[in-house]
């Protein structure tokens, strides 16, 4: 076989549209397309997707990636997927949605979460688990839709997760692999089984939960009755893929102990890799199974990094925005490193969307403080930079308190392009930032190495080190140590301060 004329196609399932990425098998990164879709939000804490847009948006952005690249079908070895977590998507026998998917930012279950906590108690579940049991989890969400939508939970066949429902419909087998089952805090993720007493206590039927493999296994093979739909050969093997959060850490290489890595896209989350969970005393942080799955992966996660930064740039720089965007985000990066570590002693709480790790409230809002007439947008660009590298550097600290072994730290996703973001990130964890050459690509190449191992065109995990290619490394600076030192305790005092008020 002919390596070089052989594709994995990758498919990431994210909250604003599938990105579609064509690998060859040695890891290089051939074309890769978005197809956008709707997101619904509804009432407070409502958020939901429709399921058969992303089919659509799968369908599309397949036959475009082929047709552009002029590749046949039948040059296609493989399709995985990396898909966003914690949903709950209600599908009949026939794979047809019974309504619109519960996404992982929707938070309506709160009372089902509450009364789990109240009858297992929150540190034992947490032990289980892994996971503090909140809403954001598929669990409570399953309860919430038995309890207020009893005609859609009984039309259910299966509840999956958004990239088992497109295995499904590709394949017509109902599974999920264990970094996704390790998002629905249903699951004991040490015994790697589904957690009973806690399925019964919500009256949740466990036949409608799917069956668990590994990240590697084929699922099935795509159906005759489906192949004209997505435009690729009826019976091309189908391989289940992983969640996002690993596939984004298989990517970037994270294999063995004291490798770790920082995402920072929209949201933005550290992890790392151990043997056993990693259990913070404080709760702070949580843990997934790792896509191969004998490892796991503890990590924080923040709700609004990327998204604070956008929202600064729509707000502070509009004009320059509406007319060019990067030369707005240049000016900015300009306008960030003219002002000081501290930004004059401007403190940007960055909780848009409340935060996860390590505060884990619902409630807080964003907000600045020590506003005075001499600041200017620079100091507030600044502000709001440092205010979400103050939240991760919390969640790196409270990891390696609970001890996580950090030998290494890999940044990607789209604020890895700033400059002065990644020196402030290195400056604040006093740890060398790897850069990979290919900053948006991590989450798909880790698909789509678990599809290549699937189909046997690659030999293993350890493999994934030899696709992360390295661009360049970020050096602490010893000499800003002190100045951040005084600014993180000043963000850390402001949100004490503040969250009563929410």
């Amino acid at each position: 076989m002919n390596h070089l004329s052989t594709f994995i196609l990758a498919h990431d399932i994210g909250t604003s549209g599938v990105k579609a990425t064509l690998f060859n098998s040695f890891g290089d990164l051939v074309d890769s397309f978005t197809t956008n879709y709707q997101t619904y939000f509804m009432k407070k804490n409502e958020v939901e997707q429709n399921p058969e847009d992303w089919w659509k948006a799968i369908c599309h952005a397949t036959k475009h990636l082929l047709d552009t690249n002029k590749i046949t079908p039948i040059n296609i070895e493989v399709i995985t997927f990396s898909g966003q977590m914690m949903g709950v998507v209600p599908v009949d026998k026939e794979v047809n949605p019974i309504r619109k998917a519960l996404i992982w930012a929707d938070m309506r279950a709160s009372q089902q979460a509450d009364h789990a906590c109240e009858e297992f108690g929150e540190d034992h579940l947490y032990q289980l688990t892994g996971n503090k049991m909140t809403s954001s989890y598929s669990g409570a969400k399953m309860a919430w839709l038995k309890e207020n939508e009893p005609t859609s939970y009984h039309k259910s066949y299966k509840l999956l997760q958004a990239k088992d429902y497109i295995v499904a419909k590709l394949t017509g087998n109902f599974l999920t692999d264990f970094s996704d089952v390790s998002g629905t805090n249903l699951y004991d993720i040490c015994k790697k089984d589904w957690m009973k007493e806690l399925i019964h206590f919500w009256g949740l039927d466990i036949a409608k939960l799917p069956e668990v493999v590994s990240s590697t296994t084929i699922a099935g093979y795509i159906k005759e009755e489906i192949a004209d739909q997505i435009g690729l050969l009826s019976g091309t093997p189908v391989v289940i893929g992983g969640a996002d959060g690993a596939c984004a850490a298989l990517g970037a290489g994270i294999t063995q102990i004291g490798d770790t890595f920082n995402y920072l896209g929209s949201s933005s989350w550290i992890a790392g890799v151990s043997d056993t969970p990693i259990l913070d005393k404080q709760k702070r942080t949580f843990n997934f199974i790792h896509l191969d799955h004998s490892k796991y992966l503890p990590m924080g996660t923040m709700q609004a990094a990327g998204n604070l930064i956008n929202w600064v740039i729509t707000e502070w720089y509009k004009e320059l925005a509406e007319e060019n965007k990067s030369k707005a985000i240049e000016i900015m990066n300009q306008e960030i490193n003219d002002s000081t570590i501290g930004a004059r002693q401007l403190v940007f709480l960055p909780y848009l969307l409340g935060e996860r790790s390590p505060w884990w409230n619902a409630d807080i809002k964003a907000s600045i403080l020590g506003l005075t007439a001499e600041h200017q947008r620079g100091d507030i660009a600044r502000a709001a930079m440092e205010g979400i590298s103050f939240n991760l550097s919390l969640i790196y600290d409270a990891l390696i308190e609970s001890g996580l072994k950090a030998d290494n730290m890999w940044l990607f996703g789209g604020g890895a392009n700033s400059p002065i973001w990644r020196q402030m990130l290195s400056d604040l964890y006093n740890i060398p930032l790897t850069i990979p050459h290919d900053v948006n690509e991590t989450t798909s190449k880790g698909a789509a190495i678990v599809g290549g191992i699937g189909v046997g065109l690659i030999d293993g995990f350890n493999e994934a080190k030899k696709w992360s290619n390295q661009d360049f490394l970020v050096q602490p600076n010893q000499e800003t140590k002190e100045a951040y030192g005084i600014a993180k305790n000043q963000f850390i005092q402001a949100f004490h301060a503040t969250k009563a008020l929410f």
